[in-house]
């Protein structure tokens, strides 16, 4: 990180020196040009100056024109008198009055003495004036000036951009030590930049990470507690069978009993932790929905009969949709089966079929007439494991069919929900994406 640091401070600062020494050479040039440039100047306000001091040496003499060009501007009105002195006893180089002379104005003074008129770059003409402190060392003094600030500045940039990244490298050291809440968004404070979108993404990461860490650990956690209490009755049974040998066939039919349940236990993880490795469907063939929504509500309606609960389809959509038909299947009637256990009994289960108003998705609704749940559990029902209050203990299951069911719907491009009715039951709404034609 340390050279990092560095890469970016002399990267910053070599294009810094560049447009410095860049600027600074051209200035250089420029006084060269301005200090070897000892011609007549014949620009307008040059020649404006000029004719000012010819009007006034004419009509006023040369005491009148010694003191206008006292307080003359920028531009240097020379007079030279016949043996090649200036009016005001300044110095000219001969190579100055010999490049002016041939467009220089004849003026005769009032006392008629003659004079040569001319104005020139020639930086002689200022040496009356005091020259600035830093005259001496010319252009090098701002690029000195230049320099400094260009290495101040650098390191300044180099720190802003240096510092989120060791944060960054702080907060994956975090991540791989097992804390995931590093915040990175808040230690990088109120930056506004794609370093700070990063912390931002960063933290949504390890927030996931952590969400999937969590989930898993509590699947552990309800995977072991299913399994103890079979393990826990079969142990007891081995244990009778030993003690009571006339009671054998009793207690291997329970011990039966307890291995089919942690077997369907045990697929049903199997089931969920392939989906979950595999979110898409693959290959997909063509289902009729209709026909695949008879053949479950058969089978609901004969499991169901027993308790007076009836099972009745509403609406036919005349859809097809891609995907695994046996994965759809057994998504569906998890759904089916489980409105069907907790329906009041002698109530009716309606599955609803339509296509919604954009006519690219088929909506099948599944609606009960049993307790509900609380509306702070509507999302939680599609968790691992999750029992509400009101059928703890009251229905025979592990918590993973709606679980195992919003899988196979999301695999399958779709979304599952769940709302309470106004007048009491649950309603399970899934949207299934319709196979274009």
């Amino acid at each position: 990180m340390v050279k990092l640091f560095w890469k970016f401070f002399f990267f910053i600062l070599l294009a810094q020196l560049t447009a410095s020494f860049g600027i600074g050479g051209t200035i250089w040039l420029t006084h060269l040009r301005q200090q070897a440039d000892t011609g007549p100047d014949r620009s307008p306000p040059a020649t404006f100056s000029l004719e000012a001091a010819a009007s006034t040496l004419q009509h006023g003499g040369a005491p009148a024109l010694r003191a206008l060009l006292a307080h003359m501007g920028p531009f240097v009105v020379y007079a030279v008198d016949a043996a090649g002195r200036d009016i005001a006893n300044r110095p000219l180089s001969p190579e100055t009055l010999a490049a002016a002379r041939p467009l220089a104005r004849q003026v005769t003074a009032p006392d008629g003495r003659r004079w040569l008129l001319f104005s020139a770059h020639s930086p002689n003409g200022q040496a009356d004036r005091q020259p600035p402190r830093n005259g001496q060392f010319g252009p090098l003094l701002p690029l000195l000036t230049s320099v400094l600030a260009s290495l101040l500045f650098a390191a300044l940039l180099a720190r802003y951009f240096f510092r989120p990244i060791r944060q960054l490298r702080d907060a994956f050291s975090a991540v791989a030590s097992g804390n995931l809440r590093p915040h990175l968004q808040q230690a990088m404070g109120a930056r506004h930049d794609a370093l700070a979108d990063l912390g931002r993404e960063f933290d949504r990461m390890a927030q996931q990470l952590q969400t999937l860490i969590e989930g898993q650990r509590r699947l552990l956690h309800h995977v072991s507690h299913e399994l103890r209490s079979p393990l826990a009755r079969q142990q007891i049974a081995i244990g009778l069978a030993r003690q009571q040998p006339d009671r054998s066939a009793d207690l291997l039919e329970r011990i039966e009993r307890d291995n089919q349940r942690m077997d369907k236990l045990v697929g049903a993880v199997l089931t969920l932790s392939r989906l979950e490795s595999e979110p898409g469907v693959e290959p997909r063939d063509d289902i009729v929905l209709d026909d695949l929504l008879a053949e479950i509500v058969n089978d609901a309606r004969f499991e169901g009969a027993p308790a007076a609960r009836q099972v009745v389809l509403v609406g036919e959509s005349g859809t097809i949709v891609a995907g695994s038909a046996e994965l759809l299947h057994s998504a569906l009637e998890n759904i089916v089966r489980n409105a069907v256990k907790h329906t009041a009994p002698a109530s009716t289960v309606t599955v609803r079929v339509a296509i919604d108003g954009s006519g690219k998705h088929v909506c099948v609704s599944v609606i009960d007439r049993g307790p509900g749940v609380p509306d702070a559990d509507l999302e939680a029902i599609f968790q691992p494991f999750f029992r509400g209050a009101e059928s703890a203990g009251a229905v025979a299951g592990h918590g993973l069919g709606l679980t195992i069911a919003r899988q196979i719907i999301r695999g399958h491009g779709g979304q599952v929900r769940a709302f309470n009715e106004p007048d009491g039951g649950l309603r399970v709404e899934t949207a299934l994406p319709i196979q274009a034609s």
